[in-house]
């Protein structure tokens, strides 16, 4: 039996090994957050039962919003181009998220991030 990584290219690795990467880091985005959220946003100003439901829904309900517009912008634009904006948009949104001191500012992050 023939060792897997002699029938892939080189370059067909390193695209393979980039868009785990970018999965895995948006599912750790999503699922690392989830268990931990509710408990802290407890004490963020403005925090009620609704408003950590929201922050912990938004990110799912913005990546499902935007993945058809994206994939649109990507058939024109590119593919490389439009993954590149998504992560600087998922960081932009991460920094927002950490920085916050406020449910608002958790939502508005979480938002960016999906």
């Amino acid at each position: 039996m023939r060792n897997v990584s002699t029938l892939l290219l080189a370059s067909e690795r390193r695209a393979i090994s980039g868009l785990a990467g970018l999965y895995a880091s948006r599912m750790l985005g999503l699922f690392m957050v989830l268990p931990v959220l509710a408990l802290y946003a407890d004490a963020l100003h403005g925090a009620t039962p609704l408003l950590i439901g929201v922050a912990l829904g938004v990110y799912g309900l913005t990546q499902a919003a935007l993945q058809i517009p994206f994939g649109l912008l990507s058939d024109r634009f590119g593919r490389k181009r439009i993954i590149a904006l998504g992560l600087v948009v998922f960081a932009l949104g991460s920094v927002v998220a950490a920085l916050a001191d406020s449910i608002g500012g958790i939502i508005v992050g979480r938002a960016l991030q999906g």
